[in-house]
């Protein structure tokens, strides 16, 4: 199996903007290229799919085993001509100090070689003692290549190359001038989402362009060519387990868009049609049994939502009437009363009893320890799991008649206690989930759905 891990030596080196490049550049070669992202990310996903035309995903040492990483990413990469693992932050960071969740483990389990890129900026002969340190502090992990990143100019790469080539024996595969034009706007979470940014087949064409002119990618692929084989999949990708029988509408837009892969492939397993629907356009719901409304920004996107009386009337009306609804952060702040931000305050759906205000700073960030309380409209005897969240809102004006389907045990969640609203038949919460053996929370989402749909007529689109 052909595939490659490219890595960093700390955060914000240029590793995104060079996997971009390296996708598109390879994919305009004729070959099919398979994305992943190591740990809990929407965005570089988001980019990654648009740059290689096949669906990125995650991989995840905190919410999957490790032979769950490798089961997934061989099912996956075994249909591609080449691999690329984008990893996040640097090679050897993570929340354990034995690395055992960092980039170069996740390099270890599927025997892929790194490739480093090295923000060079201010670096000259010093950037040989780095990459022998990085090499000495895990002989294991075998860093192949690297690419110079972020290059003064002709005179700065000589002296990069020549300090590299006289004490180690690594090999430069690239190396990219510093330009401007190659970043891609940030917001507060990370990167624009694609589904917001109208340019980003330019700025993803721009970005392959630079780097496919800039990296040897025949280098790249001799590098991969010498991956380790991975053992054979236990399992195949699954075919739907019964006919599809059960469509659960999948709001998907501008303001809402944060997805794993592989948690829509759950659901198509579990037997559930996904209809898409725009919150910010549709004035209706689609025909369906079900909704799931993930993450996103609604805060950047409030005159639309609110404009769109029609739909977050209906939506209200339609959980009032019982419609299973799960809904994840950006979600759950849509189905809210209001939200406030920038010193607004706009009307959403008003399903949920609170309100949302939004901060300058994170309110919950990073991985989140969940225990069920049994409340949730599909508890499951598992009882506690692994997710992930980052906010920059909280709830104020809480009913206290809500209840709650998880107590926090790891995280901030709604108060530091407790996290996923219940109101009727209405799971919202700030935890995002991902799919896995310990949760396999799409399964159990579309065997409530179907419970429901058998339970109540099929409820028909409101323009129908």
């Amino acid at each position: 199996m052909t595939h490659v891990m490219i890595s960093a030596v700390s955060k914000s080196s240029g590793k995104t903007t060079v996997s971009l490049g390296l996708c598109r550049a390879l994919s305009g070669c004729g070959m099919s290229v398979q994305p992943f992202k190591k740990g809990p990310d929407y965005i570089d996903p988001m980019w990654l799919r648009e740059a290689a035309g096949r669906a990125c995903h995650n991989l995840d040492f905190r919410t999957m085993t490790a032979e769950e990483i490798v089961g997934r990413f061989a099912r996956h990469a075994r249909a591609a001509d080449i691999a690329l693992v984008e990893g996040n932050k640097g090679l050897h960071d993570g929340m354990d100090l034995n690395g055992s969740d960092s980039n170069a483990a996740l390099a270890r389990v599927l025997g892929a070689p790194v490739v480093l890129v090295i923000d060079t900026q201010g670096m000259a002969r010093g950037i040989a003692p780095l990459i022998l340190g990085y090499q000495a502090f895990a002989p294991d992990v075998r860093i192949a290549g690297v690419i110079l990143n972020k290059v003064a100019g002709a005179r700065h790469e000589g002296k990069l190359r020549a300090a590299i080539e006289h004490y180690t024996a690594v090999r430069v595969i690239g190396s990219i001038g510093l330009d401007p034009s190659l970043a891609i706007t940030e917001r507060h979470l990370g990167l624009i989402p694609t589904c917001e940014s109208g340019a980003a087949e330019q700025i993803i064409a721009r970005i392959a362009a630079a780097v496919g002119s800039s990296v040897d990618l025949g280098a790249l692929r001799e590098i991969a060519a010498t991956a380790e084989a991975l053992p054979q999949v236990s399992r195949p990708a699954r075919a739907p387990s019964r006919s599809l029988d059960v469509r659960i509408g999948i709001a998907r837009d501008a303001a809402f868009g944060f997805y794993y892969a592989s948690d829509l492939e759950a659901f198509r397993e579990a037997g559930a049609e996904l209809v898409p629907f725009d919150t910010l356009r549709d004035p209706y719901l689609p025909p369906v049994e079900g909704l799931f409304i993930g993450g996103g920004f609604p805060e950047t996107h409030l005159d639309a939502l609110k404009a769109n009386v029609s739909l977050r009337r209906e939506l209200r009306a339609a959980i009032e009437a019982g419609l299973p609804v799960y809904a994840e952060c950006g979600g759950l702040m849509y189905l809210a009363r209001s939200i406030s931000w920038q010193g607004r305050r706009v009307e959403m759906v008003g399903a949920i009893r609170a309100d949302v205000v939004m901060s300058q700073r994170p309110a919950g960030h990073g991985y989140v320890r969940l225990r069920e309380t049994g409340q949730g409209p599909w508890p499951d005897a598992r009882g506690q799991f692994d997710a992930h969240e980052f906010h920059y809102s909280t709830l104020t004006n809480v009913s206290a008649e809500l209840r709650y389907a998880y107590e926090v045990l790891r995280g901030t969640g709604i108060d530091g206690r407790r996290d996923g609203i219940v109101y009727r038949n209405v799971l919202a919460s700030y935890a995002h989930l991902h799919a896995c053996e310990a949760n396999p929370w799409p399964r159990r989402f579309v065997s409530f759905v179907r419970r429901c749909a058998k339970s109540a007529p099929v409820r028909p689109a409101a323009n129908a």
